[in-house]
Formats: C-alpha cells, sequence, structure tokens
C-alpha cells in the first residue's frame, strides 16, 4: 500500500504523522511511504532522515493526496487539503467532527473513509490515541494559564505557588480525565491551591486516593461549578464526550462573579469548547478577554512541543496504521472493534453516532458496512 504524510499547515502546528522511525516499520512491512519535504522539520527530522528510512520524499501535497492510498496526519484535514481527498482514500488523523459541520460535508462529498484517532477505543472504554495528547495537552494547560496570569499578558498578576507570607493561586479543575488528572498533578507541584470537579463518584475516589491532601476533590454540579470558578484564578476546562460536543459547564453569566484578570483555559476547545464565551485561537494569538476573564483557547495546545507530542503519538498511532496497510481497512476494522469505533465517515455516510446525533446526519451502524 501506499501511504502518504503530508506536512501539517494548521497554525503554528508543528507535529508530523509519521516520525522516521514510524516511516521505517512501514517500509519493512512492504509497503510504500511517501513524506512531503519538510514535513518533519517541526520535529527535528530533516528529509534525509526520512529517504534513510526508506521513505519516498515527495515535492508537494498534491503528489501526496493524488497517490496515495492511506494518508496519516496529526490534525484535522485543512479546506485546501479536504479538496484533493477522493472515494476510496483512508484518512487516517484527529478529525474532531462534532463541532465542525464544515469539514463534515467536505468528508461526506469527498467519499473518503475517515478514522478518528479521538474515537478509537480501547479495554474499559479508554481512549488510548487521545490519551497521549490528552496527557500533554493537560501539563502545558498549567504553563499557558501561568503564563496568562502573569500582568503583563492581560491576567490578576498572580503567582501560581505564592510565595511565604503570599497564598498560592486557585485552580479549579473541570473534569478529573486524563487532561484533568495531569493538569492537576502540574498545579500541585508547583504549589498551587487546586480543586477538581468531576461527576464520577468513582474518579473523585480514585484522585482523591492519588492526591491525599495536595488536592481537594468536589461533585461537578452546577451549584459547586459555579463556587469554585467564582473563587478561582485560574480555571482548566478538561472535559470530555466522547466524539461528541463538550457540555457548556461555564456560562457568560458566570463570568461577572469571577475576579477581574482570572483565566480560562478551554482544553475541550477541539470539542466545541465547555466555556459559553470560548472560541478557537491560535499560537500564534493565544488569549482573548471576555468582560475581563482571560480565554486561552488554542486548538492545538500539544502542536507547541512538537517533538514530544509526535513521538508520544506514534506510539499508539502506529500498531493500528500497520494494520490498516497490512490487511486493507475493511479487514483491519473487522479483526478489530476498537479500531471500528475509529470510523467517522465512509462513502458518504456518517459512521459515528454521536458526530450524528450532534449535526442532523442520519448515523449508519459501522458494522453494516464491514458486513
Amino acid at each position: 500500500m501506499i501511504v502518504g504524510c503530508p506536512r501539517e499547515i494548521k497554525n503554528h502546528e508543528y507535529r508530523v504523522g509519521l516520525t522516521p522511525e514510524s516511516a521505517h516499520e512501514l517500509v519493512a512491512h512492504g509497503h510504500e511511504v511517501w513524506i512531503e519535504s519538510g514535513a518533519g522539520e517541526g520535529i527535528g527530522a530533516s528529509d534525509a532522515d526520512y529517504e534513510a528510512a526508506g521513505a519516498v520524499v515527495k515535492s508537494d501535497a498534491g503528489a501526496i493526496f493524488a497517490g496515495s492510498e492511506l494518508i496519516v496526519k496529526v490534525k484535522e484535514p485543512q479546506p485546501q487539503e479536504r479538496a484533493m481527498l477522493r472515494a476510496g482514500q483512508v484518512l487516517y488523523t484527529y478529525l474532531h467532527l462534532a463541532p465542525d459541520p464544515e469539514q463534515t460535508v467536505d468528508l461526506v462529498q469527498s467519499g473518503v473513509t475517515a478514522i478518528a484517532y479521538e474515537t478509537v477505543t480501547g479495554p474499559g472504554g479508554t481512549l488510548p490515541l487521545l490519551k497521549p495528547m490528552s496527557q500533554v495537552a493537560g501539563r502545558m494547560a498549567i504553563q499557558a494559564g501561568a503564563t496568562a496570569l502573569e500582568k503583563a499578558h492581560g491576567g490578576r498578576g498572580v503567582l501560581l505557588g505564592g510565595v511565604p507570607g503570599v497564598l498560592p493561586a486557585k485552580v479549579a479543575v473541570l473534569g478529573g480525565g486524563v487532561v484533568g488528572f495531569n493538569a492537576a498533578q502540574m498545579a500541585v507541584g508547583l504549589g498551587a491551591d487546586v480543586t477538581i470537579l468531576d461527576r464520577n463518584p468513582e474518579v473523585l475516589e480514585k484522585l482523591g486516593i492519588h492526591f491525599e491532601s495536595r488536592a481537594k476533590t468536589r461533585f461537578a454540579n452546577r451549584a459547586n461549578i459555579a463556587e469554585s470558578v467564582a473563587e478561582a484564578d485560574l480555571v482548566i476546562g478538561a472535559v470530555l464526550i466522547p466524539g461528541g460536543a463538550a457540555p457548556k459547564l461555564v456560562t457568560r453569566d458566570m463570568l461577572g462573579t469571577m475576579m477581574r484578570g482570572a483565566v480560562l483555559v478551554d482544553v475541550a476547545i477541539d470539542q466545541g469548547g465547555c466555556f459559553e464565551t470560548s472560541h478557537p485561537t491560535t499560537h500564534a494569538e493565544p488569549t482573548f478577554v471576555v468582560e475581563g476573564i482571560v480565554h486561552y483557547c488554542v486548538a492545538n495546545m500539544p502542536g507547541a512541543v512538537a517533538r514530544t507530542s509526535t513521538y508520544a503519538l506514534n506510539n499508539v498511532t502506529l500498531p493500528h496504521a500497520l494494520a490498516i496497510a497490512d490487511l486493507g481497512w475493511k479487514a483491519a476494522l473487522r479483526a478489530n472493534p476498537h479500531l471500528t469505533a475509529g470510523l467517522n465517515v465512509h462513502a458518504g455516510q456518517v459512521t459515528c453516532e454521536a458526530v450524528a446525533r450532534e449535526l442532523g446526519y442520519e448515523w449508519t451502524d459501522p458494522l453494516k458496512i464491514l458486513s
């Protein structure tokens, strides 16, 4: 199979779908790997590194999309990339379709078979292809929030950990999953006063056992969220509904209860955001202010630490890429129900139930397609 990996073109996106080591694995399995020239520059991988791994370097994205049977990316295809997709081709990348009707329309019309990293499942309903980027984003959320809290960046001028004689900043983490856990770890490590809110009693119990007295846990009902947000210097939005749009946990009205210069970091922005006043931003212009509250809503946070993120991502995406290339997409999905959960669009049909529900499409059961 010809496996293509174009250079990412989203604003300040430095990751790449395949590392040279991953390309080498695919070549060793008998596949031809095409890499767009310069695709690996953001992680310090040169065209020569890919050629040494056995890949073929192509001069432009058009050649990659025109000739590849399987396209491996990181971020959702941009409009000019979607225009190059075709029926019979397999796209394997993050998609986040629920809050993105324009992308969904284009993928449906293209006829492509699109497999989304973020809905591929693992044992116990886990999301193993989302997990490493959630770990990165959770940890980065505290770095970004700490910077945004600085007066020069529009914040309150508060140091997360405080100093002797001065109280530390209060951090509210909405969601105790992978993002929330990693954000809390970083905030606790910096000495902040951390409260984690979640609706799952089992999650709260595990967090309580792990953090002991270093972080507080609280049930995420409306009243508790409102109170925690009002008291916080920094709020991390870390909720996730697999495949679906994020719930709006912080309303515009709540901003009026917050301290001027407090910061909201919306890690759920890829899924539409969990703050009512959020909209996607970029690394070039990461923040905006609404009613005196600083919002950080960068939609590809892990792209800023591209080398760490790319290698962490390839560790979990490569085995499925190999299966798709070795067996063909249909046989690979038949052999692995977890990978089947990643099928979002096929030949003009929406096959992810959450996406269909959010965007008003008729849902097609992927098992029907595989049969």
